[in-house]
């Protein structure tokens, strides 16, 4: 998941040291200009970006060299094993995968608490139209990042009282697109082996190729790229069984994916929303003279009908419990929307990728010349003549 808003700046600077190295000089003018920005910015804004540098601070003062804890005998060894792993995956992505790795993952931060960030989302209760929010450097992204749960909870709850749909959703992993060498985290580093190995080439995705200030393009790109990595890896280990299990859930996620995406055709149908060029939902220009509490029931016997058929197809998933929170709790506009941000495009990528016979770097090559395109361009053909095609 990307939470590249402009917020990743560093610590203050080292006064023993004489002269700052380039990676410090970027890291200083980065927090100057972030500091122009806040300037500018009013008490709620100022806010959010102020626990959003004290919230990647304290990343930075976790983080400790990876061949270092390997190498120290009084490093745990459950930990050490997984370093290792993350070594051995890091090879993987750069020499079988042709990503970036650069000197990412080469660090390794215990932030003791199971979540890096906590994303809130939003859309009007009647509609599937997202809220977005701007960022310097990368436009428009349909989510807000919060370092503590509270401060993205408390928001959630100034979004309600303001009409709209919320959820909040943990976030183990993100990248800072290259502005600094992103660390290994223990919220993912603990993970299934298939998983960490996905983590770690979805963001790596993100460091290959990103379009500004679109959201949907670079989580399904990315996604595509570490669902693909990860089969390539299980298949590198010559180990049947973990790999039929991870191609078994991705299949338990299309058919999940299939019923998220079913149910919002549904409620945008009820709201009246609008379709773009690019199949996207937007709020009707003008609403339905229908009565709110009907209008509210109605949404509720869709929403109902969704998580019978998804406890029906769970049935059948054995103990993948990947989904089981969707059984357990409210569903809403803004979460049904969070599953479409990763996946809408992803068939069109899926495509991308057979068409140029398996090969990622043509792949990658496709993708960014799509990323040139402008928005509705780009997305149309994710959605129509590439996914579409047999």
């Amino acid at each position: 998941m990307i939470q590249a808003d402009g917020t990743s700046v560093p610590d203050g600077p080292n006064l023993a040291d004489r002269r700052p190295s380039p990676t410090r000089r970027r890291r200083w003018a980065f927090l100057a200009l972030a500091l122009v920005l806040l300037s500018l910015c009013g008490c709620r804004t100022l806010s959010y970006y102020g626990q959003a540098m004290k919230g990647q601070c304290q990343i930075f003062t976790r983080e400790r060299s990876i061949p270092k804890l390997i190498a120290n005998p009084q490093t745990p060894a459950p930990l050490k094993a997984r370093l290792q792993l993350v070594e051995r995956l890091r090879g993987f992505a750069k020499q079988d995968l042709n990503l970036p790795v650069d000197a990412h993952y080469l660090k390794y931060a215990d932030l003791q608490r199971p979540f890096v960030v906590w994303n809130v989302e939003a859309a009007p209760e009647f509609s599937l139209q997202p809220k977005t929010w701007w960022y310097p450097f990368v436009g428009s992204l349909s989510y807000r990042g919060y370092f503590a749960k509270s401060a993205a909870t408390n928001y959630a709850a100034f979004l309600k009282t303001q009409g709209y749909d919320v959820s909040v959703g943990g976030v183990e992993a993100y990248s800072t697109l290259g502005w600094f060498e992103d660390p290994v985290l223990n919220t993912f580093l603990f993970e299934p082996d298939a998983d960490l190995a996905e983590t770690l080439f979805h963001e790596l995705g993100h460091q290959r190729l990103f379009a500004h200030g679109d959201t949907d393009f670079n989580e399904a790109f990315a996604t595509t790229v570490g669902k693909e990595g990860a089969r390539r890896w299980l298949e590198s280990q010559s180990d049947s069984a973990a790999l039929d299990q991870y191609l078994a859930r991705l299949r338990h996620t299309r058919e999940f994916t299939r019923l998220v995406l079913q149910t919002r055709l549904r409620l945008a149908a009820l709201y009246g929303d609008e379709r773009t060029e690019t199949g996207k939902f937007r709020a009707a220009s003008k609403r339905r003279a229908t009565d709110a509490g009907l209008l509210r029931s109605q949404k509720q016997r869709v929403l109902d009908d969704f998580r019978k058929e998804l406890a029906s197809a769970r049935a059948n998933w054995g103990d993948d419990a990947q989904y089981d929170d969707w059984l357990d709790h409210d569903i809403n506009n803004a979460r049904l929307n969070a599953v479409a941000t990763y996946y809408d495009l992803v068939p069109g990528f899926e495509r991308l990728l057979a068409q140029q016979g398996g090969g990622l770097e043509k792949f990658y090559a496709a993708a960014e010349r799509l990323s040139k395109l402008p928005r509705t361009a780009r997305h149309k053909q994710l959605l129509t003549s590439l996914a579409n095609q047999p």
